[in-house]
């Protein structure tokens, strides 16, 4: 995998009034540039740009609402967007037919996860409670794989490395006391 590479993905199940797609990569701008009627290149972070997605032939695909993230402050640590559309198989298919032409590819199972964690987004235990999160089938669940996904488990493990770090140190002044 090569994560220079551009990638995409439907963020959202089939079946809904609207779909959500995720673009995230070094060229994520570029690509994006090239299928919106808007220039997003300077677009500030954290806002939202309405406009359409157009095709080669300047036929408007979709009215989308476009959601700007710009690394470092993204899930994945890259610059990302997420476009929101009208969830219809055909729009949806030819928004990420767009995407791929543009220079995207698709994202494989858990790679905006796996980024986020390369990035330093997130922690090796973060990244596996967000699988936890979205299979969590009871309220219980979801508090526990939530807590985790946050960092629970991480402050936790963060606390008692530094208690037996202290330990240890502990252990080594006793040890040099105790040959002199």
């Amino acid at each position: 995998m090569t994560r220079e590479k551009t990638i995409c993905a439907l963020a959202t199940a089939a079946g809904g009034a609207i779909g959500i797609i995720r673009v995230s990569g070094n060229n994520t701008f570029q690509i994006i540039n090239k299928i919106f009627t808007k220039d997003l290149t300077a677009a500030k972070a954290n806002t939202i740009n309405y406009g359409h997605i157009i095709n080669a032939h300047n036929d408007i695909i979709d009215e989308v609402l476009i959601s700007v993230f710009r690394a470092p402050h993204s899930y994945t640590g890259e610059d990302s967007v997420e476009i929101s559309c009208h969830a219809s198989s055909y729009i949806v298919s030819e928004i990420m037919s767009l995407l791929y032409a543009a220079g995207a590819r698709a994202a494989e199972p858990g790679e905006f996860t796996q980024r986020s964690f390369l990035n330093g987004k997130m922690d090796l235990a973060q990244a596996e409670a967000v699988a936890d999160v979205i299979a969590s089938q009871n309220a219980a669940a979801h508090r526990i794989a939530f807590k985790q996904m946050k960092g629970g488990f991480s402050s936790e493990l963060r606390d008692m490395r530094g208690e037996l770090l202290e330990l240890v140190s502990l252990m080594e002044l006793e040890l040099d006391f105790s040959e002199e």
